[in-house]
């Protein structure tokens, strides 16, 4: 198809009133699937630098407690994963799914020169790009690119929150939404819609430009199709299924949605800590809103994983979780940390192999205050494309990445 047809069934689905469409509806067609596969990766930004240290908690090793004299957990409140780290108090969930098996653990993941400023860290993270974060397209972006088809209006991703989509998912080609709810991917009816169709139909078949017509055809009956679906899933899964009240534990939701009704995303990305309210930037007195914002997480993952497990969907699904950069070992004087480097990495799922991954990084030998890298996040980038995917990484990365040991066979 010519860039010309495509511009044509673009604006011919996303405009017209005739087909009486939602705001997204339209885009969600057939998704392509790369070797035939039906996996889902849903990425999960903890947004403005998580305290790993606070988060796995090194509980025996002296430097904890000489460096963090307010911020110190009790031993006693911690959920210990072992003789050497443990859970923040508020994780215990993340207990639960780490000796079911479905929780590992990437301690030290970041990578070579780690930079200290959020925006260009981030951009960093999103681009997987240290040398070049100005590029203009995502990592996860170029991965729907690279499953995406020229002869389809189609996403692979999608982006389920209440703030700007993010640069992870910008894109060349492939079109990528943001919704709030699973309710947005639902077609609006309106009167008179049946003739409109039929109408379309009759042009379809005299029209000397008959092929696009037709294919404008298919993709309406498509996205029809899809929104049934997904109407239905949403009325046989009206009950809150477990999910606790937060924001992440609704995005998490509609995300359960999206996959059990199996329209074809593969990408799903959402995020916690986001919309400008500092999140996880905890610079001072930070006890509290990370203790709140640890336990959101790990109950709404929980529930998902819960969600999943019901409907037998889980090996189906792997989350992934990272945050731009961690924080300093030693706090500041305001009871709170400064940014960091190196931070661990979360992989929950039906088919992770579960348990840690690499040793906990010195809380002496240090980068800039921060916790030293020993695992590229790329490695991980690679790993969930090529591995989970079936997406080829070096098409996406520019480079290739050693894959992880962390997924079954």
């Amino acid at each position: 198809m010519s860039h010309t047809r495509r511009d044509f069934l673009k604006a011919g689905l996303g405009a017209s009133a005739l087909l009486s469409l939602g705001p997204v509806a339209p885009r969600i067609l057939a998704a392509s699937r790369a070797g035939n596969r039906d996996t889902v990766l849903v990425v999960l930004q903890l947004s403005g630098g998580n305290d790993g240290l606070n988060t796995v908690v090194p509980y025996t090793d002296d430097a904890y407690a000489r460096n963090r004299k307010t911020l110190r957990l009790p031993t006693a409140d911690l959920h210990k994963i072992d003789e050497h780290v443990a859970f923040h108090p508020r994780m215990e969930p993340f207990l639960r799914l780490y000796r079911e098996g479905h929780l590992s653990i990437l301690h030290g993941v970041g990578h070579p020169k780690p930079d200290q400023s959020h925006d260009r860290a981030m951009r960093i993270w999103h681009t997987a790009d240290p040398e070049r974060p100005e590029r203009q397209t995502g990592w996860l972006g170029r991965a729907a690119d690279h499953a995406w088809k020229p002869s389809a209006v189609e996403t692979t991703a999608v982006f389920v929150g209440p703030i700007v989509r993010p640069f992870a998912l910008n894109a060349a080609h492939a079109t990528v939404p943001r919704i709030r709810t699973a309710q947005d991917l639902i077609m609006r009816t309106m009167p008179g819609e049946n003739a409109g169709q039929h109408a379309l139909a009759d042009r379809a078949a005299t029209s000397p430009d008959s092929d696009l017509l037709a294919l404008l055809r298919q993709a309406t009956q498509t996205a029809h199709a899809q929104s049934k679906q997904i109407e239905a899933v949403i009325e046989a899964n009206a009950g809150s299924r477990g999910y606790p009240s937060s924001g992440l534990a609704r995005d998490l939701r509609t995300a359960a949605h999206l996959i059990r009704a199996d329209i074809g995303i593969r990408v799903i990305f959402v995020e916690i800590g986001g919309g400008g309210i500092g999140g996880f930037d905890n610079h001072a007195n930070q006890l509290g809103n990370h203790c709140a914002l640890l336990g959101q997480l790990a109950e709404a993952v929980s529930a998902f994983v819960g969600d999943l497990q019901r409907d037998k969907l889980l090996d189906r699904v792997l989350l992934m979780t990272f945050s731009e950069f961690g924080r300093t070992v030693k706090e500041n004087g305001r009871r709170g940390t400064g940014h960091g480097a190196a931070a661990p990495v979360f992989l929950v799922g039906g088919k992770v192999k579960g348990g840690r991954v690499g040793p906990h990084p010195s809380l002496t030998d240090l980068d800039n205050g921060g916790l030293k890298f020993h695992t590229d996040f790329r490695q991980v980038y690679a790993t969930v494309l090529d591995r989970w995917l079936g997406f080829d990484s070096y098409a996406v990365l520019g480079s290739r990445f050693q894959s992880l040991n962390v997924l079954k066979t």
